[in-house]
Protein backbone atom coordinates (compact mmCIF):
# COMPACT_ATOMS: atom_id res chain seq x y z
CA UNK A 1 0.00 0.00 0.00
CA UNK A 2 1.21 3.63 -1.19
CA UNK A 3 1.36 6.57 1.89
CA UNK A 4 -1.43 7.99 -1.00
CA UNK A 5 -3.66 4.64 -0.81
CA UNK A 6 -3.90 5.14 3.37
CA UNK A 7 -6.14 8.20 2.55
CA UNK A 8 -8.47 6.19 0.22
CA UNK A 9 -11.61 4.51 2.18
CA UNK A 10 -12.65 1.59 -0.21
CA UNK A 11 -14.63 -0.82 0.83
CA UNK A 12 -15.65 1.40 3.96
CA UNK A 13 -19.15 2.59 5.25
CA UNK A 14 -19.62 6.07 6.99
CA UNK A 15 -22.34 7.41 8.94
CA UNK A 16 -22.87 11.34 8.39
CA UNK A 17 -25.14 13.28 10.53
CA UNK A 18 -26.54 16.55 9.87
CA UNK A 19 -26.61 15.94 6.11
CA UNK A 20 -29.43 17.81 5.03
CA UNK A 21 -27.19 20.78 4.51
CA UNK A 22 -23.73 22.99 4.36
CA UNK A 23 -20.70 20.95 5.82
CA UNK A 24 -22.89 17.68 6.06
CA UNK A 25 -23.80 17.58 2.99
CA UNK A 26 -20.15 18.08 2.15
CA UNK A 27 -18.78 15.63 4.49
CA UNK A 28 -20.76 13.26 2.96
CA UNK A 29 -20.05 13.71 -1.09
CA UNK A 30 -16.24 13.93 0.17
CA UNK A 31 -16.23 10.95 2.09
CA UNK A 32 -17.87 9.30 -1.24
CA UNK A 33 -15.63 11.10 -3.33
CA UNK A 34 -12.91 8.93 -0.84
CA UNK A 35 -14.07 5.89 -1.84
CA UNK A 36 -16.81 5.17 1.34
CA UNK A 37 -20.33 3.99 0.66
CA UNK A 38 -22.68 6.75 3.30
CA UNK A 39 -24.98 6.42 5.84
CA UNK A 40 -26.77 10.20 6.11
CA UNK A 41 -29.40 11.42 8.83
CA UNK A 42 -30.76 14.71 9.64
CA UNK A 43 -34.59 15.97 11.48
CA UNK A 44 -35.54 17.54 7.94
CA UNK A 45 -35.97 14.19 5.71
CA UNK A 46 -36.75 15.59 2.43
CA UNK A 47 -33.57 17.51 2.20
CA UNK A 48 -31.94 13.92 2.56
CA UNK A 49 -33.02 13.27 -0.90
CA UNK A 50 -30.65 16.26 -2.40
CA UNK A 51 -27.55 14.70 -0.72
CA UNK A 52 -28.57 10.80 -1.29
CA UNK A 53 -28.47 12.06 -4.77
CA UNK A 54 -25.17 14.07 -4.51
CA UNK A 55 -23.46 10.79 -2.85
CA UNK A 56 -24.90 7.72 -5.47
CA UNK A 57 -24.08 10.07 -8.35
CA UNK A 58 -20.21 9.25 -7.42
CA UNK A 59 -20.82 5.55 -7.43
CA UNK A 60 -21.40 4.91 -3.90
CA UNK A 61 -24.39 3.29 -2.16
CA UNK A 62 -26.18 5.65 0.05
CA UNK A 63 -28.92 5.24 2.64
CA UNK A 64 -30.93 8.31 4.08
CA UNK A 65 -32.37 8.31 7.78
CA UNK A 66 -34.55 11.28 9.50
CA UNK A 67 -33.76 11.18 12.83
CA UNK A 68 -32.98 13.67 15.78
CA UNK A 69 -29.49 12.65 17.42
CA UNK A 70 -30.90 14.08 20.62
CA UNK A 71 -32.78 10.91 20.93
CA UNK A 72 -30.49 7.98 21.65
CA UNK A 73 -33.23 5.51 20.50
CA UNK A 74 -33.23 7.33 16.92
CA UNK A 75 -29.69 7.06 16.97
CA UNK A 76 -29.29 3.24 17.55
CA UNK A 77 -31.94 3.35 14.47
CA UNK A 78 -29.58 5.01 12.36
CA UNK A 79 -26.78 2.89 12.66
CA UNK A 80 -28.85 -0.37 12.68
CA UNK A 81 -30.56 0.58 9.06
CA UNK A 82 -26.80 1.41 7.83
CA UNK A 83 -25.83 -2.15 8.70
CA UNK A 84 -29.14 -3.98 7.28
CA UNK A 85 -28.65 -1.96 4.33
CA UNK A 86 -24.62 -1.35 3.89
CA UNK A 87 -23.48 -4.00 5.83
CA UNK A 88 -21.27 -2.02 8.57
CA UNK A 89 -20.17 0.93 9.89
CA UNK A 90 -16.48 1.75 9.68
CA UNK A 91 -16.60 5.65 10.29
CA UNK A 92 -18.64 8.14 12.31
CA UNK A 93 -18.51 12.15 11.37
CA UNK A 94 -20.74 13.42 14.10
CA UNK A 95 -21.64 17.26 12.33
CA UNK A 96 -25.11 17.61 13.89
CA UNK A 97 -25.52 21.12 15.46
CA UNK A 98 -27.11 23.73 16.09
CA UNK A 99 -25.75 27.34 17.42
CA UNK A 100 -27.35 30.65 19.36
CA UNK A 101 -26.35 33.90 20.15
CA UNK A 102 -28.09 34.69 22.94
CA UNK A 103 -27.06 36.99 25.84
CA UNK A 104 -26.74 34.83 28.93
CA UNK A 105 -29.13 36.88 31.38
CA UNK A 106 -31.52 36.21 28.68
CA UNK A 107 -31.19 32.39 27.42
CA UNK A 108 -34.37 30.22 28.13
CA UNK A 109 -33.76 27.03 29.89
CA UNK A 110 -34.94 24.76 27.23
CA UNK A 111 -33.10 26.85 24.47
CA UNK A 112 -29.71 25.84 26.57
CA UNK A 113 -30.87 22.71 27.34
CA UNK A 114 -31.70 21.76 23.37
CA UNK A 115 -28.33 23.32 22.13
CA UNK A 116 -26.38 20.54 24.51
CA UNK A 117 -29.16 18.05 23.32
CA UNK A 118 -28.22 17.99 19.50
CA UNK A 119 -24.46 18.95 20.07
CA UNK A 120 -23.14 17.23 22.88
CA UNK A 121 -25.64 14.50 23.67
CA UNK A 122 -26.48 13.92 20.55
CA UNK A 123 -22.67 12.83 19.50
CA UNK A 124 -22.45 10.74 22.64
CA UNK A 125 -25.20 8.66 21.60
CA UNK A 126 -24.06 8.28 17.82
CA UNK A 127 -20.57 7.69 19.32
CA UNK A 128 -22.55 4.79 21.49
CA UNK A 129 -24.74 2.98 18.87
CA UNK A 130 -21.70 3.20 16.55
CA UNK A 131 -19.21 1.95 18.97
CA UNK A 132 -21.53 -1.05 19.38
CA UNK A 133 -21.38 -1.44 16.02
CA UNK A 134 -17.92 -1.03 14.82
CA UNK A 135 -16.42 -4.54 15.06
CA UNK A 136 -13.49 -4.48 13.01
CA UNK A 137 -12.04 -0.73 14.94
CA UNK A 138 -13.10 1.98 13.08
CA UNK A 139 -12.82 5.98 13.35
CA UNK A 140 -14.82 8.90 15.21
CA UNK A 141 -14.59 12.22 14.01
CA UNK A 142 -16.16 14.84 16.66
CA UNK A 143 -16.96 18.40 14.90
CA UNK A 144 -16.27 20.79 17.79
CA UNK A 145 -15.37 24.13 17.15
CA UNK A 146 -12.65 27.10 17.60
CA UNK A 147 -14.98 28.36 20.31
CA UNK A 148 -14.91 25.52 22.63
CA UNK A 149 -11.49 26.62 23.08
CA UNK A 150 -11.44 30.54 22.63
CA UNK A 151 -14.23 33.20 21.80
CA UNK A 152 -15.49 35.57 19.37
CA UNK A 153 -17.63 38.10 20.31
CA UNK A 154 -21.18 36.96 20.19
CA UNK A 155 -22.93 35.82 23.29
CA UNK A 156 -22.59 32.01 22.58
CA UNK A 157 -22.79 29.97 26.23
CA UNK A 158 -24.77 27.66 25.26
CA UNK A 159 -22.63 26.66 22.11
CA UNK A 160 -19.45 26.98 23.13
CA UNK A 161 -19.78 25.00 26.16
CA UNK A 162 -20.74 22.12 23.87
CA UNK A 163 -18.11 22.69 21.71
CA UNK A 164 -16.20 22.71 24.86
CA UNK A 165 -17.38 19.18 25.98
CA UNK A 166 -17.05 17.86 22.58
CA UNK A 167 -13.42 18.28 23.61
CA UNK A 168 -13.74 16.29 26.68
CA UNK A 169 -15.27 13.55 25.47
CA UNK A 170 -13.55 13.00 22.30
CA UNK A 171 -10.57 12.53 24.68
CA UNK A 172 -12.26 10.04 27.35
CA UNK A 173 -13.74 8.00 24.59
CA UNK A 174 -10.32 7.43 22.50
CA UNK A 175 -8.93 6.39 25.90
CA UNK A 176 -11.59 3.87 26.43
CA UNK A 177 -12.05 2.60 22.89
CA UNK A 178 -8.89 2.84 21.13
CA UNK A 179 -6.53 0.13 22.79
CA UNK A 180 -9.72 -1.93 23.60
CA UNK A 181 -12.04 -1.74 20.65
CA UNK A 182 -9.55 -0.33 17.92
CA UNK A 183 -11.61 2.62 17.87
CA UNK A 184 -10.03 5.74 16.55
CA UNK A 185 -11.70 8.87 18.24
CA UNK A 186 -10.40 12.70 17.11
CA UNK A 187 -11.87 15.69 16.87
CA UNK A 188 -12.07 18.82 14.30
CA UNK A 189 -12.28 22.72 15.30
CA UNK A 190 -13.31 24.41 12.35
CA UNK A 191 -12.67 28.48 12.19
CA UNK A 192 -14.91 29.90 9.71
CA UNK A 193 -16.78 28.04 7.40
CA UNK A 194 -19.83 28.88 5.33
CA UNK A 195 -23.02 27.57 7.18
CA UNK A 196 -26.50 27.70 8.37
CA UNK A 197 -25.36 29.18 11.47
CA UNK A 198 -22.83 31.86 10.01
CA UNK A 199 -25.73 33.11 7.94
CA UNK A 200 -27.38 34.37 11.05
CA UNK A 201 -24.21 36.28 11.62
CA UNK A 202 -24.83 40.39 12.27
CA UNK A 203 -24.00 42.43 8.86
CA UNK A 204 -20.06 42.58 8.78
CA UNK A 205 -19.17 40.25 11.63
CA UNK A 206 -17.13 37.97 9.75
CA UNK A 207 -15.34 40.50 8.10
CA UNK A 208 -14.56 42.47 11.66
CA UNK A 209 -13.21 38.71 12.43
CA UNK A 210 -10.60 38.32 9.70
CA UNK A 211 -8.32 40.37 12.05
CA UNK A 212 -8.58 37.47 14.53
CA UNK A 213 -7.15 34.58 11.31
CA UNK A 214 -3.93 34.85 9.92
CA UNK A 215 -4.69 33.57 6.77
CA UNK A 216 -6.79 36.62 6.55
CA UNK A 217 -9.92 34.83 5.36
CA UNK A 218 -12.63 32.15 6.13
CA UNK A 219 -12.59 28.33 5.02
CA UNK A 220 -13.54 26.48 1.97
CA UNK A 221 -15.94 23.41 2.70
CA UNK A 222 -13.18 20.93 1.06
CA UNK A 223 -10.11 22.34 3.38
CA UNK A 224 -12.48 21.06 6.55
CA UNK A 225 -13.11 17.60 4.55
CA UNK A 226 -9.79 16.95 3.58
CA UNK A 227 -8.96 17.13 7.31
CA UNK A 228 -11.93 14.67 7.97
CA UNK A 229 -11.23 12.27 5.47
CA UNK A 230 -7.83 12.17 7.13
CA UNK A 231 -8.86 11.19 10.23
CA UNK A 232 -11.25 8.77 8.95
CA UNK A 233 -8.53 6.94 6.93
CA UNK A 234 -5.64 4.89 7.63
CA UNK A 235 -3.05 7.54 7.34
CA UNK A 236 -3.99 8.83 11.18
CA UNK A 237 -4.06 5.42 12.36
CA UNK A 238 -1.67 6.68 14.67
CA UNK A 239 -3.59 9.93 15.72
CA UNK A 240 -6.56 9.46 18.37
CA UNK A 241 -7.83 11.63 21.42
CA UNK A 242 -6.53 14.54 19.40
CA UNK A 243 -8.55 17.85 18.74
CA UNK A 244 -7.22 19.34 14.97
CA UNK A 245 -8.04 23.13 14.38
CA UNK A 246 -8.94 23.80 10.97
CA UNK A 247 -9.24 27.50 11.74
CA UNK A 248 -6.32 29.39 9.57
CA UNK A 249 -4.24 29.94 12.15
CA UNK A 250 -7.04 31.65 14.83
CA UNK A 251 -6.34 29.76 17.76
CA UNK A 252 -2.71 31.07 17.65
CA UNK A 253 -4.00 34.45 18.09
Amino acid sequence: MSLLDRYKLDGKVAIVTGASSGLGVAFAEGLADAGADIGICARRAERLEGTKAKVEAKGRRCVAVQADVAKPEDCQRVVEETVAELGRVDVLINNAGIGTAVPASREEPDDFRRVIDINLNGSYWMAQACGRAMKDGGSIVNIGSVLGSTTAGLPQAAYASSKAAIIGLTRDLAQQWTGRKGIRVNALAPGFFPSEMTEQYPEGYLDAMMIRVPSGRGGEADELVCAAIFLASDASSYVTGALLPVDGGMLTT
